[in-house]
């Protein structure tokens, strides 16, 4: 089963100094660092997916440093990066169309923020038919705020990535390496 890693949105504006950084990015950022090893390593796709908001946006505005993608990335001139503007990837972008050219049968998720993004791409992916696996530790959110209450990073992270679980299989960046 061919597989392909999306990277989704792992940009400046989520580390420290962005404007929406996010809880513990550094270590999701680690754990997609070792799977791009591992993929470039077996000559597998990775793909970038890139969001871009609206000039007024609070976030990833262009042009500015924090929409950029995060340069530790393995980014290269020929690497694949696929720009959008709303949550799920696949939504009027051309990642189906790129998936289809490529033969990928299955997809390994990972990216940030997991409560929007990564939610909403995994559902699609699994609604596509790419069984994604969704690696849990290469993945960041942060603290929300509802109805005067906080629930915090940990927290949404555990509640998104068990209800994600419904959808793909849910592994840590070594269970997947060692399969």
């Amino acid at each position: 089963m061919k597989k392909a890693l999306l990277v989704i949105d792992v940009q400046n504006d989520y580390f420290e100094g962005g404007a929406m950084p996010l809880a513990l990015p550094e270590l999701a950022l680690a754990h997609i660092n070792q799977l791009e090893a591992l993929f470039l390593a077996e000559n597998l796709p990775i793909i970038y997916v890139q969001h871009i908001n609206t000039p007024e946006a609070l976030f990833f505005r262009p042009e500015t440093h924090g929409v950029a993608l995060h340069p530790q990335l393995q980014v290269r001139d020929d690497s694949i990066v696929i720009e959008k503007t709303l949550p799920n990837s696949f939504l009027k972008t051309s990642l189906g169309y790129t998936l289809q050219h490529l033969h990928i049968e299955q997809l390994v998720i990972t990216g940030m923020m997991t409560h929007m993004c990564i939610d909403s791409t995994t559902r699609a992916a699994a609604e596509c038919g790419y069984q994604p696996i969704l690696i849990a530790d290469a993945t960041a959110t942060r603290d929300l705020k509802f109805c005067d209450q906080i629930t915090c990073a940990a927290d949404v992270q555990i509640a998104f990535l068990a209800a994600l679980a419904t959808f793909a299989k849910v592994k840590n960046t070594h269970e997947f390496i060692q399969v």
